[in-house]
């Protein structure tokens, strides 16, 4: 029985959109976008995860592939950054996981760097995906939020390391400094920040660094971007030093850890800007709220503050304000990140520890023209 062509697409952009985190509709720029990174054979293939992650052997019940064919397909998808393959940590088996668009399918088309006309017209996509995301947050916005409460902060901030106090921690985070982070994995991948790729793909090239390499994949996440040549190893002496880097450029950190929970492993340590930052942009963009886990809170010592206004200017979240020549936080808004403090001429800044928070901030809301 020959097999109807629109709805193998539609059921791959169904399967992979239930996958993810994002409440997203399946329309033709998402389907546009899945038919130039897989195959109508792949994307007929995809739709036997019903749920996102499946051991091998669960794969093998699930199709009528040889081991030959399914090795090969599943090593396409793995190389096309469609599905994430590593061994179980407990039982050592083989786990597949298929990826969601964003966060997932949109970093790993980014992060080899290329530049060629397939990854141009892919960032387009991925652009005109946002923007209509956007549309549909602002159509329905009290809606749409209210979903957004439902789903887990995708990030972890991960504050600047020099400016905070070596103090006990809460076993929920029980790694706060990016250091420590560092420290606990000897596999460490470097691979380029998909976000200001997909910028200088567009022509908006960021505004903050010149640097692309600074985005680090940590464990099993580090093994298999080697494995499938999405990036390379590094020591762990050689991150800190990206790490310093991006602290002192005014870049944010982010851990992401496993199932985007924090009492789980880390993957990732990105060092992310406002202007080119997937997940700050589609906060700014109105498409969703910016949603994280913190430990940190911004105070200002009003005594020593001279209103020089570079918090104002570094802060990624603009939770920051001048008052009477002031500067003057909104906590509602602060998620911790340390960059004003670390870049406050005065010294006249520093992160209180408040303990695990969760910070929710509504996007804000844009005119539809």
């Amino acid at each position: 029985m020959v097999k109807d062509s629109k709805k193998i697409w539609y059921k791959a952009a169904r399967t992979i959109v239930k996958a993810g985190q994002l409440p997203m509709v399946v329309n033709d720029t998402l389907l546009e976008l899945l038919q130039l990174i897989m195959t109508e054979e792949q994307a007929d293939f995809i739709a036997i995860f019903k749920k996102p992650s499946l051991s091998i052997d669960e794969i093998r019940e699930k199709t009528t592939l040889s081991n030959e064919v399914l090795n090969q397909t599943l090593n396409e998808l793995m190389d096309n950054g469609v599905v994430v393959g590593v061994p179980s940590k407990r039982t050592g088996v083989m786990v597949y996981r298929l990826l969601g668009p964003f966060p997932g399918l949109f970093e790993m088309q980014f992060t080899r760097g290329e530049i060629g006309e397939k990854q141009k017209k892919l960032a387009h996509l991925f652009d005109k995906m946002f923007e209509e995301m956007s549309e549909g947050t602002q159509r329905n916005y009290d809606h749409i939020v209210a979903q957004y409460k439902n789903f887990p902060p995708i990030t972890r901030v991960v504050p600047v390391e020099e400016e905070i106090e070596d103090v006990p921690v809460d076993k929920i985070l029980p790694y706060e400094e990016a250091s420590k982070i560092v420290n606990k994995y000897d596999d460490i991948a470097l691979v380029h920040c998909y976000c200001r790729h997909e910028k200088d793909l567009l022509g908006e090239s960021c505004k903050v660094t010149n640097e692309r390499l600074n985005c680090l994949l940590l464990g099993k996440s580090a093994r298999f971007a080697i494995e499938h040549n999405f990036g390379n190893q590094i020591s762990k002496e050689e991150t800190i030093k990206i790490i310093n880097k991006a602290s002192d450029e005014g870049l944010v950190h982010k851990a992401f850890h496993t199932h985007l929970n924090p009492e789980l492993d880390e993957e990732a340590i990105c060092n992310c800007c406002k202007c080119c930052c997937g997940i700050f942009n589609l906060f700014w963009k109105g498409v969703m709220p910016y949603h994280c886990y913190t430990s940190y809170l911004l105070k200002v010592n009003d005594d020593i503050c001279i209103g020089c206004g570079t918090c104002v200017e570094k802060c990624p979240m603009e939770a920051i304000e001048l008052e009477d020549a002031i500067a003057v936080v909104n906590e509602n808004r602060c998620i911790g990140c340390g960059v004003c403090v670390h870049h406050c001429p005065e010294n006249a800044m520093e992160l209180e520890r408040t303990g695990n928070r969760e910070v929710f901030i509504p996007p804000p809301k844009i005119k539809i023209t």
